[in-house]
């Protein structure tokens, strides 16, 4: 009686092992799965209407250029669903398989005597276990992801690039705010020229607005959608910052709170004597260039999640950074030494 009490003890166990792996794969099956299918039609939708729209701007120049990112877009979108699918065929098996087996053994539990119990031949040497112990837990996958470095092309970013700084820079008035400019920088009457001087103006340090330590200032514009461009002179100065920011970025003080590029709200390009960076988050990258450029654009695709830097001389991407912008964005500025221009 004690032995049986033991087998039958074990076998209750196993049933309540197989019964929580059941569950755990059939909340796979039901939810994680089918979540994954949603984001991958998201994410393709996305990336699909992201390559037309970019493609209008440069026209038939890119017809092959076009279909070869759309047969991209539906290779990786067919690739992730396969991988969707293969996974929900094989826990969908695993959880018949094991549904069958803890359905084999209440079975047994039920219907067989004591004795029976004890002397017939245990079910695992059937191999009903090594059928249970081979099913492991779900886990995620990044397979079931849509690549979105699938669907990049240099040629046809930088081609957009130049067709959005033709179209857009100078469609829309930015100039510089006044209230936001650091005691080291002047303002021209234009609104347009910041000119560094080491020795601090007599400025309304106490309002909200103004940087009272770094060089900095913003311009009166935020934008929160769309699509925007401006371009900014630097030939005369071999120390300055320019970028994006957002709102919320600390005025005040001498720590990295309010330093341009040294924290999660600003996205800069740098220029320190030679070395050229692109700083966020306090997290230098350094850009390798041949020559100072004498003017860099900045495009800012807000929807699209981007912030790019460009020489229109040269019709080069000096950086580009994608992130998930969750507030309104301002163009930034920073001079230490001699001026720099929002072009005209």
């Amino acid at each position: 009686a004690a032995l049986c009490a033991l087998f039958q003890n074990k076998l209750v166990d196993r049933c309540e092992r197989l019964q929580l792996q059941s569950a755990a794969i059939a909340k796979h099956v039901a939810e994680v799965l089918p979540a994954r299918s949603q984001g991958v039609l998201t994410a393709a939708n996305s990336a699909r209407e992201l390559v037309i729209q970019r493609l209008m701007f440069v026209g038939k120049a890119c017809e092959n250029e076009e279909q070869r990112l759309l047969e991209e877009v539906h290779t990786e979108e067919e690739r992730a669903q396969q991988s969707i699918l293969t996974q929900q065929a094989h826990w969908t098996e695993a959880l018949q398989k094991l549904s069958a087996l803890r359905t084999y053994l209440v079975d047994t539990i039920t219907n067989v005597d004591d004795q029976a119990l004890v002397v017939s031949s245990p079910p695992w040497t059937e191999g009903w276990t090594e059928v249970a112990e081979g099913i492991l837990e779900p886990q995620e996958s990044a397979k079931l992801n849509f690549n979105q470095q699938r669907v990049q092309s240099p040629l046809l970013h930088r081609l957009w690039a130049s067709a959005v700084l033709c179209c857009l820079a100078g469609s829309q008035e930015i100039c510089i705010d006044e209230k936001t400019i650091s005691p080291h920088l002047s303002l021209s009457e234009d609104k347009k020229t910041l000119t560094f001087s080491p020795k601090k103006a007599k400025l309304d340090l106490d309002g909200p607005e103004r940087f009272d330590h770094w060089p900095n200032a913003l311009a009166t514009v935020a934008f929160h959608t769309g699509l925007h461009a401006w371009k900014v002179s630097v030939e005369k100065s071999c120390a300055y910052k320019l970028g994006a920011c957002y709102g919320s970025l600390p005025r005040k003080g001498p720590g990295n709170e309010a330093r341009l590029g040294f924290n999660t709200a600003s996205w800069v390009f740098s220029r320190y004597d030679k070395e050229f960076r692109f700083l966020h988050a306090g997290q230098p990258q350094p850009v390798e260039l041949l020559r100072a450029p004498a003017e860099i654009g900045v495009l800012l695709d807000f929807a699209g999640g981007e912030v790019l830097f460009y020489d229109p001389d040269s019709c080069t991407i000096l950086f580009s950074h994608r992130e998930a912008f969750v507030a309104p964005l301002y163009p930034v500025f920073a001079v230490a030494h001699q001026s720099i221009s929002l072009s005209q």
